[in-house]
């Protein structure tokens, strides 16, 4: 009899379940139309970034020859191979820094001007041109006929063209051009969040401006900037089309990008190619997870001081 009468419950609750609409089933389990909506957005993700990555770290372990490790070790066994980390390192880093600590007197000061709009529309203007059109733009400006050593020379500053361009320099002022506005345009955003009264208050206390900014505008800052500091470097740090028409890609210039194309492409070995990616990858995560562990050491209070 007990069983019996389980039985017919359970029939029952599924009888009920099944009358009753998707949408009750659902906001029962807190669910509802709008959070459907995020569907798409994970469908996204996941076709576009978590499956080609899962897919990339797969066949890392697939090598041409030897055991499931055979990339790993052939890539940091040859210093032709791991040197590139180094190489991008050397660009990225010194790139990203002076970009963020150049976009925060940039932001400071356009944050108080009336034309604001005027000026952050013409410092953002790169990001409209693209890597591959700053490059050109710096070969024909640059380069050993370009309008800068012409001009220079013209004058008698210098006797013979500076070199510019196809070495660590070209590349450099490249990533510097290409990633500042997309460092300054973060760096205003946090800027401009900061409720300006608190300056305010402490200006009428007596605080000099490098005060102001020491105690207040900087500890406020200090997480965003750990933010922008992260977005820019992982940008930089996948650094190709500057790497190869301004820099050396035999030489000092010669990125990890460059050498994951090279596999790819030139030895036709997708294996390899993709352990250089899953490398490339970690290099990166590894910089941003310091940079952000690091961002506390400053402050640890509110992520920022925002309006209102």
């Amino acid at each position: 009899m007990t069983h019996t009468a389980d039985r017919l419950a359970r029939a029952a609750q599924e009888s009920a379940r099944e009358r009753t609409p998707w949408r009750v089933r659902l906001a029962l389990h807190d669910i509802d139309g709008i959070t459907l909506l995020v569907v798409p957005a994970v469908l996204f993700v996941l076709g576009l970034f978590v499956y080609p990555f899962l897919y990339g770290l797969v066949l890392s372990f697939k090598p041409r020859a030897g055991d499931f490790l055979a990339n790993y070790r052939k890539f940091f066994s040859d210093p032709f191979l791991y040197d590139t980390i180094f190489a991008t390192l050397r660009l990225a880093l010194p790139a990203t820094i002076i970009n963020v600590l150049i976009s925060i007197p940039v932001a400071l000061r356009v944050r108080k001007l009336h034309r604001r709009r005027l000026l952050t529309t013409i410092l953002v203007i790169p990001i409209t041109l693209g890597t591959v059109l700053i490059a050109e733009g710096l070969l024909n400006y640059l380069g050993p006929q370009g309008w800068l050593n012409r001009t220079l020379m013209l004058f008698g500053v210098i006797s013979a063209p500076l070199r510019l361009v196809h070495n660590y320099t070209g590349v450099m002022i490249s990533l510097i051009l290409s990633g500042f506005p997309f460092t300054f345009l973060l760096t205003l955003s946090y800027i401009t969040g900061i409720d300006a009264s608190l300056e305010q208050a402490a200006a009428t206390l007596g605080a000099t401006a490098r005060a102001r900014f020491r105690h207040i505008v900087l500890p406020l800052l200090v997480q965003g900037l750990a933010v922008n500091f992260c977005l820019s470097f992982v940008q930089t740090f996948s650094v190709f089309p500057s790497a190869v028409l301004l820099g050396a890609p035999a030489g000092d210039t010669r990125v990890i990008s460059i050498a994951a194309y090279q596999a790819a492409y030139e030895q036709y070995d997708a294996s390899m190619a993709a352990a250089i990616a899953m490398i490339m990858g970690f290099v990166q995560l590894t910089v941003v997870v310091l940079a952000l562990a690091g961002r506390n050491l400053f402050y640890r209070g509110a992520a920022g001081g925002g309006k209102g």
